[in-house]
C-alpha cells in the first residue's frame, strides 16, 4: 500500500514537470526520432524494388512492373533449396551452440567473490568482442591454413578453409571466442540484482553450489533467458553476411553459400537489384514468422507468469 502510494505521488509529480518542460523532452528526443525514420523507415519504400523489373535509370515510377515474378523466380531456381538448407543449417547451429556459453559465463564470474580478479577476468574476456569481423576472418585464416599453428600443434597440414566440413565449425567456434563474454554482460548485471541472503539462506540449508545456481540464480535469469532466445529465435536467417562473406572460399561454398551473400552476389556484383530485393523480402518475412511464432509458444508456455 505504501509503496502503490509512493508510485502515485512519483508519477504526479514527473507529469507536471514534463507538462512544463516538454519543450526538452521533445528536443532531446528529436535526432534520434529523425535518425530513425530516415535509415530505419523511409528505406523500406525501397520493398516496392521486389515487385520491378527495377532499373536505376528508370527509378521507383518509371520501371517496368512485373508483381510476384521474382518471387516465382526465387522459388523455382534450382539454388533456393540449397540456400536455405545453408542458412537454416548455420543459424540454428550457431543458436544452439552460441546461446548458453554466455549463460554459464555469467554465472562463473558470479561465483568469484574477489572484486578485482573478477574484473581483470572480465576485461581479457570482453576483449575478443571489439575485433572486427575482418580481422577475426584474417585470425582464422592465418591459425588453420596449411602452415598455421593449429597444423603444426596437430602435426597435420589440413587446409581447413578449403574443407566444407570445417566451415560452420571454425564459423561458430570463433563467434562463441569473440562474443560471449560481451553477451554475458546482460546476464551478470542481471545477477548482481539477486539478493545475497536467498544465497546465504541456501548455503545455511546446506544446498551445494550447482543447487545454489539452479534453485535461486537460474530462476532471476529466467525472464532475460527467455527474452533473449525470443530476440535470437527471431533473427535466425540474419545470420552475419560480413564474417561468411570472409570466410567463404571457392572450395567451401557449397556450405557457406546462404541466402545473404546470395543477395549481395546478385544485387550488388551482377546488378539484378529487383530479384536481390525479392530474397531479402523473403529472408525478412521468415523472421518476423519466427519472431512471432517463438514469442507465442514461450508465452503458451509460461502462461501465468506474467511474461
Amino acid at each position: 500500500m505504501v509503496k502503490a502510494k509512493t508510485e502515485e505521488r512519483y508519477f504526479r509529480k514527473f507529469s507536471r514537470y514534463f507538462k512544463k518542460n516538454w519543450q526538452l523532452y521533445v528536443l532531446f528526443l528529436l535526432p534520434g526520432l529523425l535518425l530513425t525514420l530516415i535509415f530505419k523507415y523511409l528505406p523500406m519504400f525501397g520493398i516496392i524494388i521486389a515487385f520491378e523489373e527495377y532499373s536505376p535509370f528508370q527509378g521507383y515510377f518509371g520501371s517496368e512492373w512485373i508483381g510476384l515474378y521474382n518471387f516465382e523466380r526465387l522459388f523455382s531456381s534450382t539454388e533456393f533449396g540449397r540456400l536455405l538448407v545453408n542458412t537454416l543449417k548455420l543459424s540454428g547451429y550457431n543458436l544452439i551452440w552460441s546461446f548458453f556459453p554466455p549463460i554459464i559465463l555469467a554465472l562463473l564470474l558470479n561465483r568469484v567473490r574477489r572484486t578485482g580478479l573478477r574484473k581483470k577476468a572480465q576485461l581479457i574476456l570482453y576483449l575478443p568482442y571489439f575485433i572486427s569481423i575482418i580481422v577475426l576472418a584474417g585470425m582464422i585464416r592465418l591459425f588453420f591454413s596449411p602452415v598455421g599453428p593449429i597444423n603444426a600443434i596437430l602435426g597435420t597440414s589440413t587446409d581447413f578453409m578449403a574443407e566444407p566440413g570445417w566451415f560452420r565449425t571454425l564459423y561458430i567456434g570463433s563467434g562463441i571466442w569473440q562474443c560471449a563474454g560481451w553477451s554475458s554482460i546482460i546476464y551478470t548485471a542481471t545477477l548482481s540484482g539477486v539478493s545475497q541472503e536467498l544465497i546465504d539462506a541456501a548455503k545455511i540449508d546446506g544446498a551445494t553450489v550447482l543447487q545454489q545456481i539452479w534453485n535461486v540464480e537460474l530462476p532471476a535469469l529466467k525472464p532475460v533467458i527467455v527474452i533473449q532466445f525470443i530476440l535470437s529465435a527471431g533473427n535466425i536467417m540474419s545470420i552475419g553476411f560480413e564474417k561468411v562473406f570472409a570466410m567463404q572460399t571457392d572450395l567451401n561454398k557449397v556450405v557457406s553459400d546462404i541466402i545473404p551473400t546470395y543477395v549481395y552476389r546478385l544485387g550488388l556484383q551482377m546488378g539484378d537489384y529487383g530479384y536481390s530485393t525479392a530474397v531479402g523480402l523473403f529472408n525478412s518475412v521468415v523472421n518476423l514468422i519466427l519472431l512471432v511464432a517463438v514469442n507465442y509458444i514461450v508465452s503458451k508456455l509460461n502462461e501465468g507468469e506474467g511474461l
